[in-house]
Order: C-alpha cells, then sequence, then structure tokens
C-alpha cells in the first residue's frame, strides 16, 4: 500500500534522511519518535503537501508525478491542522469538501457521526479540540479511502474512546485492502493494534519492522548490577542502574543466555523507545 524509498527533506534547521519502508495492505503501522523526531514532516510529505528533496513515495502503485489525483482520492487524513470553516455544521462541511472525493458518502458520514457521537448540525467552531479531531475521522472515512494517515488523534480522546477508535482502525484494515499509518506518542495504543512499527529519531529511521520481529528482538532484563554487568555490552541498548538493581534494554538472539536470578521480560514499545533514546543520549 504505501512505500517510502530514499525519501531525504530539507528544511530550515531540519532534515529527513534517507527514509526507507513499507506498509502492506491490511495492516496498522504505528509511527513513534520523541518531538521534533520528524513525524509530522514525513506525514506531509506522503499526504503530497511537501515535495521530497530526493526519493520516491509509492502508494498503491502510483507516484505523485502522475497519479496526484488518483492517489488523494485514496487517502483519509486525520491532522491537528484546524482547516474547516468553524461557522458552517459539520454536514455543511463534509457536504463542501466531500465533493473533492470519488467515493465520499454523505450516508457514512452521518453513521460516523452517531458512532462518534457528533451532532451532524452543530457548528464545526463549537467542537471541542477532542470533537474536531472525532469530526475529521468521520469525514476521512466517509470518502472511503485506501489509507489513513494520522498525526496523533488519541492525544486529545478520552480513555473510553479511544478503546472505540482502535475498534474501528481494526475493523477498517480487517478486509486485507485498507492500511492505516498512525503516529503517535501514546506507545500503549499500539501494544493493542499496531501490526508494524517504525521508529523515527533526529530525522532517520532507528527502525522499521513487524510487531512480532520486533519482541523477538528485545529484552528488558533487571536484577543485581553485576549480574546485568556479564552480559556482553555489544548487547546493551542502555542500562539505568538504580538503588536495589538495575534494569537494561537488551538486544536478544534466540538462543541468549542470562544469568539466574535476574528478570527477563519482553519490553514494550514504549520500553524500547525509551531505553533507545536514553542509550542515544548517552553517547553524545
Amino acid at each position: 500500500m504505501l512505500k517510502i524509498q530514499n525519501i531525504s527533506k530539507q528544511l530550515e534547521g531540519f532534515q529527513l534522511y534517507d527514509i526507507n519502508f513499507e506498509l502492506p495492505k491490511g495492516y496498522i503501522m504505528g509511527l513513534i519518535g520523541e518531538n521534533g523526531a520528524g513525524k509530522t514532516t514525513l506525514l506531509n510529505l506522503i499526504l503530497g503537501l511537501y515535495k521530497p528533496t530526493k526519493g520516491t513515495i509509492t502508494i498503491d502503485g502510483m507516484e505523485y508525478e502522475n497519479h496526484e489525483k488518483e492517489i488523494k482520492n485514496l487517502l483519509g487524513y486525520v491532522l491537528v491542522d484546524d482547516i474547516f470553516p468553524g461557522e458552517m455544521t459539520l454536514l455543511e462541511n463534509a457536504k463542501m469538501y466531500g465533493k473533492y472525493y470519488e467515493n465520499y458518502e454523505t450516508s457514512i458520514f452521518l453513521q460516523y457521526c452517531q458512532r462518534l457521537q457528533l451532532v451532524e448540525t452543530k457548528k464545526y467552531k463549537q467542537l471541542s479540540k477532542g470533537e474536531k479531531l472525532k469530526f475529521q475521522f468521520a469525514f476521512a472515512l466517509s470518502h472511503q479511502p485506501k489509507l489513513l494517515i494520522l498525526d496523533e488523534p488519541t492525544a486529545n480522546f478520552d480513555p473510553d474512546f479511544r478503546k472505540e477508535f482502535l475498534s474501528i482502525l481494526a475493523e477498517f484494515v480487517s478486509h486485507g485492502e485498507k492500511s492505516v499509518l498512525l503516529a503517535t506518542h501514546i506507545t500503549e495504543d499500539l501494544d493493542r493494534i499496531a501490526d508494524y512499527v517504525t521508529f523515527l529519531h533526529k530525522g532517520e529511521v532507528k527502525f522499521s519492522m513487524d510487531r512480532k520481529t520486533l519482541e523477538q528482538s528485545y529484552r528488558l532484563v533487571s536484577g543485581e548490577d553485576y549480574k546485568i554487568n556479564l552480559i556482553n555490552k555489544e548487547r546493551i541498548i542502555f542500562k539505568e542502574k538504580g538503588k536495589y538493581g538495575s534494569k537494561a534494554l537488551v538486544m536478544h538472539r534466540r538462543f541468549s543466555n542470562y544469568s539466574d536470578g535476574v528478570e527477563v521480560e519482553t519490553p514494550s514499545i514504549e520500553d524500547i523507545m525509551y531505553y533507545m533514546l536514553k542509550g542515544e543520549k548517552s553517547s553524545w
């Protein structure tokens, strides 16, 4: 569905450098990284809002240079930018912008308004920040995209609605023809639904892999400090020493051995990101 090849983008004071990853049809990819890592810049490139300095973006087998209209018909998005006219109602906004999409259906928009607890006759300017994002989500789904691009939407959702939101995403990809790219710092959402994870740091990809491979690649090891020190230093991403022991993120291999008396567990996505960033800072 989405293929990023050698993408670079030079902006004032920032650069995305040699980005490569692929998102197949029927899957959800989480895009993670600290603030300023380049997530939003990358999403803007995928949406065609920026042009890359070099490299190619392929969406459903097409590139923007020759298929911009077809690609934009395939994309639905939720961004933090406030782009809809405030004096218009949600239904008026949906109908006006829906004219730009071949597959827009008002009936689908109204179904999602009901499901997301939105009043379609309410003016856009009267919505809270979270409701505005829900509206964007309902509108994106109403024109039946093949690729959803989501930039930090769940940060403004309450916990109960986040569960519903993630359920809708799972339904969206369930038939194997549609995909989701979800940029978020709430990594516990990705622990629940992400099939792939791409980690951006300072404009570069630290890793991009499927969840199974990611879970098999690292372990969180805790115990007495001297026992952690018995692990080959080349395998330790970062070790955090505490008053009663130490904890380290370690590169794991199938036949890796660990000392008796240490606790070994599969790290969460948040753990991996945290220890990798700590390890990066310690090497500065």
